[in-house]
């Protein structure tokens, strides 16, 4: 389901990071009484009477500044602005209304969003009294809250709850039911290109929908009678090549794609090979527990012999050996070299993703890896496996019930991944063993 987001704006120093520490409950954005402290934008979900969204923490406002930083922060604000289904006004009650806050007000009246202000640090009666003068800026109902103390923040998420639109799924029954891919990876691998290629495929294209309100144009299309659903994102630039909050900014893209994604593609550059962003980008997406697939493009760059696949392939696999069992495809979006697999090979991942292993069969692969191979010991205690189940898919997750979970060693964890990866496969897929144990003497 789409989460809603909620942009907390306002001039600088005005309280907007502590409302947003006081909304979600721990102190993420960092406070201090100083102006222009927050610069690039911070998310968070919070939930409040039963609904859940998204908040946003965004840089003090200074419209019409000649400041390089000062600018940059604005863009931030901006995009916050541009995504935001909600956005709460937070002004200073202390300070008196100024040219600023009324050019800030005409901004945000030319969304055409609900917007719903709020006068901070209001701790006393009188100080609550003084936010009459703030009517006069023709936004409606003004709340009066101490982000610091959490006075009245209860009455003002009521008002945003009641703003936000209707819960509700996605609008098309074809993009609830269809494969979502998500495309990630560094700027310039050719992720556009790739779409595109994909795109010409001789199959059906069914419509262009919207994905989220916040995220680009999702393109739909019909593969051998599957529904897919392409999630294109940015570039995830390289840190330390752009301005302070572009590389950040385009990271949080990402991952949103990828929340909302069955399996991801990372592309890379054949022709730069494996990366540390590459390897970072990879993290994010083993972190999200999501499926995988490394498509290397840009292949019909490489000079080639017989055996130099084979060779780029352990190059890949060594530099993502936390992924051991994502897939590697070697195409070229330009000359749609090998590009049917990569579909091909998504569905297939996704498939996987949700494959449920029958009880009895997964306890006989745990009672022969043990006779195979036993549990090693710690300090006169041997691990003993009473039973195991498969509560969950996507991700599959499987639950161990041992003597004691202290003694199950990350060695013997991966070694029973492995021997069920053998018998079932799982590609391209990440899997979530737990061990309940019933330890004694716990201390």
């Amino acid at each position: 389901m789409t989460k809603p987001l909620v942009a907390i704006v306002g001039r600088q120093n005005v309280g907007k990071s502590t409302l947003f520490n006081r909304i979600i409950g721990q102190r993420l954005a960092i406070v201090e009484d100083l102006p222009g402290t927050t610069r690039d934008r911070l998310y968070a979900d919070a939930e409040w009477q039963g609904r859940v969204f998204t908040l946003v923490d965004t840089g003090g406002l200074v419209l019409g500044s000649g400041d390089d930083l000062l600018q940059r922060v604005l863009a931030q604000a901006r995009e916050a602005i541009a995504e935001a289904d909600v956005i709460i006004l937070v002004t200073d009650v202390l300070d008196e209304i100024t040219a600023e806050d009324r050019e800030i007000v005409d901004l945000l009246r030319r969304t055409h969003k609900p917007v719903i202000l709020s006068a901070n640090k209001a701790d006393t009666a009188e100080r609550r009294l003084a936010v009459a003068d703030l009517y006069s800026l023709g936004l409606g109902e003004v709340y009066p809250i101490s982000a610091l103390h959490g006075i009245g923040v209860a009455d003002l998420l009521d008002a945003v709850v009641a703003t936000l639109p209707p819960a509700k799924w996605a609008e098309e029954e074809e993009y609830a039911e269809a494969v979502k891919i998500a495309i990630v990876g560094r700027i310039n691998v050719g992720k556009s290109s790739l779409v595109n290629a994909l795109l010409r495929e001789e199959r059906v294209i069914v419509s262009e929908v919207a994905g989220t309100t916040r995220d680009a144009i999702d393109t739909a299309l019909q593969w051998h009678g599957q529904r897919v659903v392409l999630i294109d994102t940015a570039g995830i630039r390289k840190r330390g090549s752009v301005a302070p909050g572009v590389e950040k900014y385009s990271v949080l893209r990402a991952l949103k794609a990828m929340d909302r994604a069955d399996v991801v593609l990372l592309v890379i550059d054949a022709t730069e090979g494996v990366t540390a962003q590459d390897t970072h980008i990879a993290g994010y997406i083993l972190e999200a527990s999501k499926s995988v697939v490394v498509v290397v493009n840009k292949w019909d760059l490489v000079p080639k012999d017989s055996a130099t696949m084979e060779v780029y392939k352990q190059h890949v696999q060594e530099q993502l050996k936390f992924i051991p069992y994502a897939p590697v495809l070697f195409v070229s979006a330009r000359t749609r070299q090998r590009i049917d697999q990569v579909l091909e090979t998504a569905i297939r991942v996704w498939q996987q993703r949700y494959q449920r292993i029958p009880t009895g069969e997964l306890n006989d692969i745990v009672q022969e890896s043990i006779a195979r191979h036993a549990p090693p010991s710690k300090a006169g205690k041997r691990l003993k496996f009473y039973y195991a189940t498969q509560p969950a898919v996507d991700p599959p997750t499987l639950v161990f019930f041992v003597s004691d979970k202290r003694l199950v060693h990350f060695s013997y964890q991966r070694y029973l991944e492995n021997r069920i990866r053998e018998r079932w496969g799982f590609e391209g897929t990440p899997l979530r063993l737990r061990f309940q144990g019933h330890e004694r003497g716990k201390r």
